[in-house]
């Protein structure tokens, strides 16, 4: 179910209000969240109406952006710290987000959120416990829950991240409660996950962003990290993607399996990523 209290609006339900408020009818049916759920709005010349609220059409509507209601007006889902990161409609209806115009998460052939289902499904999470090392969005972490995980281990270090999460509807909820089994923290696996203890978690979701950006959550000694926390017999998946292979010919999805053999993992390339597997017994 969706969670949103107030809407959240795309170029493409702002045309549909606006149409309809041109030409007729009075009302409109469209999804004020993002394509989870759709919604009975009251529209005229001059703006709409919805659960007893009127809003105004926006003056400038811009394409890849998704607008929220702050209380006075509509804003962008953007914030800029370090770096402009902003959340992205797309075709599916859940969104990816972008950190400096770079796309977080596939969308060109897929859903970004069953994208994520095909690759939590490949470690089997159900009755598991899990590390999301990167949790971005959180779509590894709501899959995992869907499928039955007994508990989720999330870390997520960039704030604004975790501001876009709070009012993207596709994102799981962190209820801040002893028995939830989301643990999603604002902090950097970098440095957390030397905490974590040996053989402490089932399997591992790992998905970085670009070696450019994050070159430490690629580097031999978190690797390592990584085979110490995982069960003998645990999975891993770890995102990959592409980058580089058309510019510079780097390929950076062997970098990463020749890594994670050192570290004393199994491994294949499976998708855009690869699939390791803790061995069990002496390494």
């Amino acid at each position: 179910m969706s969670r949103v209290r107030h809407p959240l609006l795309t170029a493409k339900v702002h045309e549909q209000l606006q149409s309809a408020g041109r030409t007729g009818p009075d009302t409109v049916q469209c999804s004020l969240d993002l394509g989870r759920t759709t919604t009975q709005v009251e529209v005229d010349a001059t703006g709409w109406q919805w659960q007893g609220r009127r809003y105004p059409y926006l003056p400038n509507c811009r394409d890849r952006t998704v607008y929220h209601w702050s209380g006075e007006a509509f804003q962008p889902v953007s914030r800029f710290s370090n770096a402009l990161i902003k959340l992205v409609p797309t075709e599916w209806g859940p969104p990816t987000f972008e950190i400096d115009g770079i796309k977080m998460l596939p969308t060109a052939k897929v859903s970004p959120y069953e994208d994520a289902a095909t690759k939590v499904r490949l470690i089997q999470p159900r009755g598991r416990r899990i590390l999301d090392t990167c949790g971005g969005l959180g779509y590894f972490a709501a899959w995992c829950l869907q499928e039955g995980a007994a508990e989720v281990l999330s870390y997520e270090k960039n704030p604004d991240v975790i501001w876009l999460r709070s009012l993207n509807p596709w994102s799981p909820e962190s209820a801040a409660t002893p028995d939830s089994r989301l643990k999603l923290q604002q902090a950097d696996i970098t440095g957390e996950i030397a905490g974590l203890g040996e053989a402490s978690v089932d399997a591992i979701l790992h998905d970085p962003p670009r070696f450019g950006i994050a070159g430490e959550l690629y580097a031999q000694s978190f690797y390592d990290q990584l085979a110490r926390v995982l069960k003998p017999g645990g999975r891993l998946f770890h995102y990959t993607g592409t980058p580089n292979k058309l510019t510079t010919g780097r390929d950076v999805p062997n970098e990463v399996v020749k890594r994670l053999r050192r570290s004393g993992l199994t491994t294949e390339l499976k998708g855009d990523g690869v699939l390791a597997v803790k061995r069990r017994g002496r390494q």
